[in-house]
């Protein structure tokens, strides 16, 4: 069984991965998110290449093997399958539940965690909008854009957080910009680096196009993305 700190370092290059353009996690951004010096961060990726987790490239990056990216991709399931149950059963608010959740996917047992799926109904994302891998280690591809890039004048559902800082967090669940929030576009603005949305039902909302980036979205009423 591996350990949590093992689980933490594919964690996190699976996400940065899945964040990079060249499909590598870069070293001082793995460093960054781990809270640790580039040194450490080095010494424990050759250790996970000499376990066959992973590939590093020294000066390019590190990118995780097919074991790795299993591996990575059952601590997600763990860590948004809890997340799911802490607030929908707990009714813990979604800002805070991150936190709980990254120790509690170091120690749920699989028996544990195949209850806590199936009294959910198999959730398909957590309460942040993030997909929550299949036991087989699938992730459902919905395609989708962020706030800032889809059309002006459009309709759209919001799907997904990108940021899950509490601040941010906070601040979207005060303006209605939840996952599942229809949200109509009515102005945008590249100039003066805004746009207002308006979620159905509530005020318009006025957003930079920094926190437009935060919000990813699918198009309704069958105006599928190209």
């Amino acid at each position: 069984m591996a350990s949590s700190t093992i689980e933490n370092y594919v964690k996190q290059i699976y996400l940065l991965e899945q964040a990079s353009d060249s499909g590598m996690a870069p070293m001082g951004k793995l460093a960054q998110s781990l809270d640790i010096t580039p040194g450490t961060a080095t010494t424990m990726v050759k250790a996970l290449a000499d376990s066959g987790l992973a590939d590093y490239e020294p000066r390019v990056g590190v990118k995780l093997s097919p074991g790795g990216r299993r591996l990575a991709l059952h601590v997600l399931r763990r860590h948004r399958l809890v997340e799911s149950f802490l607030v929908k059963v707990l009714h813990l608010d979604w800002a805070e539940v991150h936190e709980e959740a990254e120790l509690l996917e170091h120690v749920i047992s699989d028996k544990v965690l195949d209850r806590i799926d199936a009294y959910l109904n198999r959730p398909q994302r957590d309460p942040h909008g993030d997909p929550i891998p299949s036991p087989d280690g699938t992730v459902a591809a919905v395609p989708s854009r962020c706030l800032h890039q889809v059309d002006p004048v459009g309709k759209y559902r919001v799907i997904r957080m990108l940021d899950q800082n509490p601040d941010f967090l906070n601040f979207a669940d005060r303006h209605h910009l939840l996952p599942g929030t229809v949200v109509h576009v009515q102005v945008c603005d590249p100039g003066g680096e805004t746009l207002v949305v308006v979620p159905v039902g509530e005020a318009p909302v006025t957003l930079g196009l920094a926190a437009a980036a935060k919000i990813q979205v699918e198009a309704v009423a069958g105006d599928d993305f190209q």
